[in-house]
């Protein structure tokens, strides 16, 4: 188990560094308190601490603090150290804050330790810590801190400085650290589209998915013999996602037999309300009987599902749209005519831990590729 994180960046030159130093009497160490765009090079630690062994790894990074750069700097550890310490490991677990460059919402992180995932064959864990939580993680403590102590007061003239004052930190428990340098490049602003989400071999766990999940390999052999593109893949996801389906158990928080008897108790609600929004619209009572005209978009049924789906927070509109064939507006005004309605019948839809993103994930979550009927013949 490894705990990452990116410390604060550092200026290199002359400037001051925060912190008190011993120096002889009349002597101190002059240095600048300002600096000014483009005048000092910056660097980017960013660190690994092995809980288990007590050691710690930095990344002096010259370029960007990205999600690129996150992962380079675990994949150098692991090369150098964590595949010898731990030879027979099958699994990596990572704990990490829930912003930045390895942030939960951050794309290009889950991507990049894909394949990290692949290059290793290490099945990745990795839980974010809660927003607000960030100094809970165990590298601020145990590693960031001694640091900070280790070079305080003294400015750091240059990478070689830095590189030496980190790897000259210990504590009494015994902690060591190693520092490397790494220049390479490292740009902003690489898009990450949906379809690549979509297709990542990633497992969202049951409690807080967005915060908690795995990341499987995936070798290049494994994506060429499924023959279907990332487009065919989500295709043949929503082909499963029937609104049967969705009305799992683990999805909306009660049997199906609840649900049935909560559709029929809610439905002659609906119709009247449906009657009077029509009446409103029109003007006047109905002329003709009911029948002829545009159909509703979402049977009530699928209104009241795609409300109990809502209520547990289980996905965006957009996602729910996505589900239900529709647009996230159809989706929001069915919410809101159904609300009034489990609030008159004083039902309490309780939020859901799991949350999904993609269509993919839903089926993952429910195993459906396990649930398949394969065509005969």
């Amino acid at each position: 188990m490894i705990s990452v994180d990116s410390k604060k960046k550092e200026l290199i030159g002359d400037y001051k560094n925060a912190g008190h130093e011993w120096r002889p009497a009349g002597q101190p160490v002059k240095v600048k308190t300002h600096d000014f765009p483009g005048q000092a090079e910056k660097a980017i630690p960013y660190g690994i601490y092995d809980m288990a062994a007590n050691t710690g790894w930095v990344s002096i990074g010259t370029d960007h603090d990205t999600a690129a750069f996150a992962v380079a700097s675990i994949r150098r550890w692991w090369q150098a150290r964590g595949r010898y310490d731990y030879p027979r490991a099958r699994r990596l677990m990572i704990t990490a804050d829930g912003g930045g460059s390895n942030g939960y919402r951050t794309r290009g992180w889950k991507t990049q330790l894909a394949d990290l995932a692949a290059e290793t064959g290490l099945d990745i864990t990795v839980c974010h810590l809660p927003p607000g939580t960030s100094k809970w993680n165990k590298i601020e403590h145990r590693l960031f801190s001694r640091i900070t102590m280790n070079w305080r007061g003294r400015p750091l003239t240059s990478h070689e400085v830095m590189l030496q004052t980190i790897a000259a930190t210990t504590s009494r428990t015994g902690l060591t650290v190693h520092a490397e340098l790494d220049s390479g490049e490292y740009p902003t602003g690489i898009r990450v589209s949906d379809n690549e989400i979509a297709a990542l071999p990633i497992n969202r766990h049951r409690f807080h998915g967005d915060w908690n999940y795995t990341l499987h390999p995936q070798h290049p052999a494994d994506t060429a013999t499924t023959g279907s593109t990332p487009d065919e893949a989500m295709a043949d996801r929503l082909t499963y996602l029937t609104p049967r389906t969705l009305q799992h158990p683990e999805l909306t928080g009660m049997t199906r037999l609840q649900l049935s008897q909560l559709i029929d108790s809610l439905t002659p609600a609906m119709e009247v309300q449906r009657e009077q929004v029509l009446r409103t619209r029109r003007g006047h009572e109905r002329l003709v009987a009911p029948g002829p005209g545009a159909k509703a978009k979402l049977t009530y049924a699928d209104r009241v599902l795609a409300t109990v789906l809502h209520l547990r927070k289980i996905a965006t509109m957009d996602l729910l749209g996505q589900l239900f064939d529709t647009t996230a507006m159809t989706i929001s005004r069915a919410a809101k005519d159904v609300r009034p309605l489990l609030d008159a019948h004083g039902i309490h839809i309780p939020a859901s831990t799991a949350r999904f993103r993609t269509p993919a994930d839903i089926a993952r979550f429910l195993d459906l590729d396990r649930i398949k009927i394969k065509p005969t013949g």
